[in-house]
């Protein structure tokens, strides 16, 4: 019988095993990433703590599309720009599962380009 691809599902696994290796710290918290069809979302968390510290989507910025490149930067740029606001310089990147490649890249380049270092 055919049995039905899950792939969020596959992904949480992914996720799964990346997140045994990554693990944010108050001194480096970490950048963790969402991507659904229309929008992009991260966050900035200190997992010791188990707080959010800074979050940002593309539902913030009504000018762009979440679903594109161009969106992602944008977020990009906008949790880069609110965790140097609240004096975070250095994240470990959490790519969700997701292949790094896209809206992820984009995201993750335009967050290194606006002062983020990882």
């Amino acid at each position: 019988m055919f049995k039905p691809v899950d792939k969020n599902a596959q992904r949480l696994k992914r996720h799964g095993r990346s997140r045994v290796h990554l693990s944010g710290t108050a001194a480096r918290p970490r950048l963790n990433v969402f991507r659904s069809n229309k929008g992009i979302y991260c966050q900035i968390i200190d997992d010791v703590a188990q707080v959010t510290l800074v979050s940002a989507s593309s539902l913030d910025i009504k000018e762009v599309n979440g679903g594109n490149v161009l969106g992602a930067t944008a977020v990009g740029k906008l949790i880069a720009e609110r965790a140097l606001a609240k004096g975070i310089t250095t994240v470990v990147f959490d790519r969700g599962g997701y292949i790094y490649h896209g809206r992820v890249k984009a995201l993750a380049e335009a967050a290194r380009e606006a002062g983020l270092e990882f």
